[in-house]
């Protein structure tokens, strides 16, 4: 079995911040899937979407991640609905461990309220929605994905955790699982 760590959880919830700590520390290479995508398409997520749409998208994601996943010994940070994709799942699943960083929705809008770079929270109209709107809509997506985070090997939540206590948890669980 190819060994890679899949870190999976909301948009913000430090997936990209803590997959590059993480791949040093273990002394792996790292992979961040939303970069992968934009280097293959040679444009932005957001631009994918507004273009081509979010089912053009997912099938991209799912041939990019299909092609890492064949490597070893990488630390992937995957899009924040990644996961929410059966055939996805079991790629992650038959070739590494997928660990899920978990964030509230108050987390989440707090780190996203001012991005304008997440297609999934774009509000037509609004240069800045109101907070309710804007945790709704992330309820919404959390509560389509819950099921498929809950996969997770290993569970951290990031809420209140620095980002080297996390790096450090994580990796004293890989010791264990995959002895790096």
């Amino acid at each position: 079995m190819s060994k890679n760590v899949y870190l999976t959880g909301f948009m913000a919830s430090g997936k990209s911040t803590i997959g590059p700590i993480l791949a040093n520390t273990i002394g792996w290479d790292f992979f961040d899937l939303d970069d992968v995508i934009e280097k293959k398409e040679r444009k932005k997520v957001r631009e994918i979407f507004e273009e081509k749409g979010e089912e053009y998208f997912r099938k991209v994601e799912t041939e990019c991640l299909t092609e890492l996943s064949l490597r070893e010994n990488l630390v992937i940070s995957l899009g924040g609905g990644t996961v929410a994709s059966d055939k996805n799942c079991s790629i992650i699943k038959n070739t590494g461990v997928l660990i899920y960083l978990k964030s509230s929705p108050e987390m989440a809008y707090k780190r996203l309220r001012f991005k304008r770079d997440r297609p999934q929270l774009l509000f037509p109209g609004d240069d800045e929605p109101d907070k309710s709107k804007f945790i709704n809509r992330i309820n919404l997506l959390m509560e389509k994905r819950i099921k498929y985070y809950e996969q997770a090997d290993f569970v951290i939540d990031t809420d209140s955790k620095p980002v080297g206590k996390t790096v450090d948890l994580i990796s004293a669980y890989l010791r264990n699982k995959l002895s790096v």
